[in-house]
């Protein structure tokens, strides 16, 4: 018996996989229906985590003046990195690294508190339940292009402010601020390898077999 999906389904999946990106630019003024919007939900929900312990936390932002704050927020952390990069500075501030103020939705992904009591798979690796978040999020990231929509992680922020600005609970942390909307066109290829910040590695270069740095044979 076999256990593999339909041809066409299987290429529907790849073909997500292969044409998510990670959006910029947004058509203002338009909305995402509640429908669409509770399967991606549902979509982050059914992302595995360790011990099953579920530390993604996701927060609505609806207030225009909350959202302004973020906004400042994530253009004070671009300016600070800009400066960080040295010689690339300029190059870097030419970039688009956000659609707070144009996305439809705007969300933010936050790891739970209390986290120390989940032993179960983070005893000698307590970064798992990050990774768990992170798979969340991606699964969103999939679902919302399976529905035609453009979504945005951005990490250009302090936590701690941001933490603060949310009433995020000691020992919780927010982890990235996710724009979602309607998009005029995908990008063709990631938005950084088309402006030229950088060119992806070929999935060969991070490949190895039985030890770091031996070559996996084809």
């Amino acid at each position: 018996m076999s256990h593999r999906y339909p041809d066409s389904d299987l290429a529907a999946v790849y073909r997500v996989i292969a044409e998510r990106r990670d959006m910029r630019h947004f058509l203002p003024g338009a909305t995402v229906g509640e429908d669409v919007l509770q399967r991606i939900l549902f979509a982050a929900h059914c992302a595995p985590s360790v011990g099953l312990m579920q530390p993604w936390r996701f927060i609505r932002i609806t207030d225009a003046s909350l959202r302004e704050h973020m906004h400042e927020l994530v253009d004070s952390e671009r300016r600070l990195t800009a400066a960080a990069l040295g010689e690339r500075e300029e190059e870097f501030m030419r970039l688009k690294v956000e659609g707070i103020r144009d996305c439809a939705e705007l969300w933010v992904a936050a790891l739970m508190d209390r986290r120390e009591e989940h032993v179960f798979g983070r005893r000698t690796m307590p970064e798992m339940d990050l990774a768990s978040v992170a798979c969340a999020i991606q699964n969103m990231w999939l679902a919302a292009r399976a529905e035609g929509l453009g979504m945005g992680w951005v990490s250009l922020f302090e936590p701690e402010k941001l933490a603060v600005l949310l009433g995020i609970p000691a020992g919780g942390k927010p982890v990235a601020i996710l724009c979602l909307g309607q998009v005029a066109e995908f990008y063709a290829s990631p938005m950084l390898q088309q402006e030229g910040w950088r060119t992806p590695l070929p999935l060969q270069d991070m490949l190895f077999e039985n030890a770091w740095g031996t070559a996996h044979a084809v």
